[in-house]
This record gives structure tokens, C-alpha cells and sequence, in this order.
């Protein structure tokens, strides 16, 4: 079973793959097995011909759904997340210190792993189709995406490789990016930001070991979905998996802004969490939206 959750502008999920295990999406850093390295971004983008964009030391020939403009792909590769002393960088490591000291594995090793230099190029499916978002839904239109053909696109959200890291059999880790979104510009919206997204997934062991006779509680059942549950989860994993999701994402907070902090949890829709929530923190007053988290669907685990 699985949880996730996304930060700044995040979420937490469920898995069973060959072994049972619940999932949890969640949140930003830096990586301890980093796998990609930053592209200078004098290399960024080149485009030698009318119908080619280059990127990233990549050809992709132009089609109908081709809408990247030159001013956004002269931000790819920039990699401001991984320049030291910058903002992001710094907010980065804040929370990736704060994931290495609190988290730690069996082994006494650092409990997620972090990746922040993966491409921001990415499939449809990887956008899209892993994480179960429907063909006509919203989110896909071209007027809110950048897209180098009708195969490829500048990732909408970090959310694109969660499916691809799972899969290589990581269990708890931390996704970190440059993300693209065609947004109108104001105080709070800008085409380029970034995302910092954490996933996590659990085993029956690890989810209720620490319960009373939690020894016959089991991680599955054949049910009914509710507004609370998936049809194949127990309600006493989801609120074990929610507490821990919540647990985990104030205490985070926590570290980044102090003591004190009023904070507000909102339900909310992901197609690819069910049960889904918000998290605001009040900020002069004002009750400010700073991250999206939720149980995994097992359908997207499971596949």
C-alpha cells in the first residue's frame, strides 16, 4: 500500500505488486542516489530546423501538437533546484536533511532515496496514462501544457516519473524538478516552478507492527469504494496510512516554518490518490494552499 504527496505546487499513494505493500506519494529533495546529471543550460534547447526541435541533446520532429515556444525551452536545463546557495536549492536541502534525520531504514542508511536531476522531457504516458488520468480530461489540453510533438511534452508535474521509479523496485523516495505549465503570470503563477514529491510504500509488517495484536489486520479486503477507501483496502490501513501521510507532511511544515504554524487539511480530487487531500497553512491571515497528498491508487500500483 502506498501514500504520496507533492510540495510546492506535492501528494501520498498505495502499492501490491508481487509482495503486498501500501504506497505513499510525497515530497521533494536532493538525491542520495542521484541517477542524472544537470545539463549545462547553454545546452538547453536548439532547434536547427523549422520542423526539429532539439532538446537536451535530443532530436524531436515537429507535429500538430508541437507548442513549446524558444523563451520556455531557454529555461530547460537550468537546473536552479540544484544550484547551490540558490532559494530552491536551499529550501531542497532543507527538506532532504530534515527526510535523512527522521527516516532511517533498517539498515541505519537514509530511508528515501532522492532524484532531482531527471529529464524534464517526458512521454504522454509518462504524464498521463501511467497515472490514470483519463483521455479527456482537462489537464491534457494543449492550452495548459508544452508539447515538442504528440509523444513527448515538458513534464507538468513530477508526478510523470513516479511510475518509472517504482517500477525499478524503489519503495520510499523523493522526486525533485523543474515542472511546465502554460499558466498566466501573476503573483502566484509563472509558465516554469518546481515540485518537490515524495512516495512511500508499506508492507502489512510495516504498517502495523507497532499496533496492538495488530497481527490479524490485514492491508486488503474485497469491498466497496467509499468516500473514505479504495474497494481494495481496509479501513484500518487507510487510516494508518492517512495519520502516517498527515503525521509526516506537518512535521515537514514544521521544519520549514517554525512553531505555531495553524495548518488545515481540505479533501480534494487526484485520479491518482483516493482518499486525496490539501494542506493550507495560515499565512498573514490567509489560508494558503502549499501542498496535495493522498493514499496511491492500488490500479496504478499494481500496473
Amino acid at each position: 500500500m502506498a501514500m504520496l504527496w507533492k510540495f510546492m505546487r506535492v501528494a501520498k499513494y498505495s502499492k501490491t505488486a508481487l509482495s503486498p505493500k501500501v504506497k505513499v506519494r510525497g515530497i521533494p529533495t536532493h538525491s542520495r542516489h542521484s541517477s542524472s546529471k544537470s545539463v549545462p543550460s547553454d545546452f538547453a534547447a536548439n532547434t536547427p530546423c523549422s520542423n526539429t526541435v532539439e532538446l537536451l541533446g535530443k532530436a524531436y520532429p515537429q507535429d500538430d501538437y508541437s507548442n513549446v515556444t524558444e523563451k520556455i525551452l531557454s529555461k530547460v536545463g537550468k537546473n536552479l533546484h540544484n544550484r547551490k546557495h540558490h532559494p530552491l536549492w536551499l529550501i531542497k536541502e532543507q527538506v532532504k536533511d530534515h527526510f535523512y534525520k527522521q527516516y532511517i531504514g533498517r539498515r541505519g542508511t537514509p530511508l528515501f532515496s532522492v532524484y532531482d536531476g531527471l529529464s524534464p522531457v517526458v512521454t504522454i504516458q509518462q504524464n498521463f496514462d501511467s497515472l490514470l488520468i483519463p483521455q479527456n480530461h482537462a489537464s491534457r489540453r494543449k492550452e495548459d501544457n508544452y508539447y515538442l510533438n504528440c509523444d513527448h511534452m515538458l513534464r507538468a508535474h513530477t508526478s510523470a516519473h513516479q511510475w518509472d521509479l517504482i517500477h525499478s523496485g524503489l519503495d520510499a523516495f523523493l522526486a525533485v524538478g523543474d515542472v511546465y505549465r502554460r499558466d498566466t503570470i501573476d503573483n502566484t503563477h509563472y509558465p516554469v516552478f518546481h515540485q518537490m514529491e515524495g512516495v512511500r510504500l508499506f508492507s502489512c509488517h510495516e504498517l502495523f507492527s507497532n499496533i496492538k495484536d495488530g497481527e490479524g489486520l490485514q492491508l486488503f479486503e474485497q469491498g466497496h469504494r467509499t468516500a473514505h477507501k479504495q474497494e481494495c483496502h481496509t479501513m484500518e490501513a487507510v487510516r494508518l496510512v492517512e495519520f502516517n501521510l498527515k503525521q509526516v507532511l506537518t512535521k515537514l511544515m514544521t521544519h520549514i516554518f517554525g512553531d505555531g504554524l495553524q495548518v488545515r487539511w481540505v479533501d480534494c480530487y487526484f485520479p491518482f490518490t483516493h482518499p486525496s487531500f490539501e494542506m493550507e497553512i495560515n499565512f498573514q491571515g490567509e489560508w494558503m494552499e502549499v501542498l496535495g497528498c493522498g493514499v496511491m491508487e492500488q490500479q496504478l500500483v499494481n500496473s
